[in-house]
């Protein structure tokens, strides 16, 4: 099998690699990540392909490596919602989907190098995340416990913000931070 390498610092896309067993070295991208579309799915795989090719093109040794960006974005409406910047905006966000149904994109990039040849893959995944309706005092105490203030949307689906999911249609560890599924049967063609 060849080197995997994760363009990522996050705690989650790790655990999700180990999860299904693959041993990785973890070289997180550093670059400003540079947005030119609106549409969520565009702007995730454009970060993840920023993220793959930094990292790559910084690999003195590219032979038999995959590296793996990815990025994910909470849209609603058609909005994209990033990390909230304040308890307020967590609540106003926790708020918004409440009762409602948004969508969670991953993308996804890979880097691979295999008998001098270059191959870069990307594509994204998408899941509908439906919230139950939440009180005031729910959305409070849950922003109050920290969780939301790292995460994109304002809740993390494999932390306290469970309670809050009715139901979700598509990949659930898309929503956690990697479509597994996908990314497995993708690495696998490489």
């Amino acid at each position: 099998m060849n080197k995997i390498i994760l363009a990522s610092a996050s705690p989650r896309r790790r655990e999700l690699l180990q999860q299904i067993g693959y041993h990785f070295d973890i070289i997180p991208a550093v670059g400003e990540e540079k947005i030119t579309d609106n549409r969520p799915d565009k702007v995730v795989e454009a970060l993840s392909l920023q993220k793959a090719l930094e990292v790559y093109e910084g690999l003195l040794e590219k032979e038999s490596v995959v590296v793996i960006g990815a990025d994910t974005v909470v849209a609603y409406a058609g909005r994209i919602l990033g990390k909230p910047h304040s308890t307020e905006e967590a609540c106003r966000t926790l708020g918004m989907l409440q009762s409602d149904t948004h969508q969670v994109y991953t993308g996804v990039t890979l880097c691979a190098c295999r008998g001098g040849v270059k191959t870069v893959r990307t594509f994204h995944e998408c899941t509908e995340v439906t919230f139950y309706p939440m009180t005031a005092e729910e959305i409070a105490a849950y922003v109050e416990s920290g969780e939301p203030m790292d995460k994109a949307g304002a809740y993390g689906i494999q932390g306290k913000g469970a309670v809050f999911v009715e139901r979700i249609a598509g990949d659930y560890s898309n929503v956690v931070g990697l479509p597994l599924a996908k990314l497995y049967r993708e690495i696998e063609t490489l």
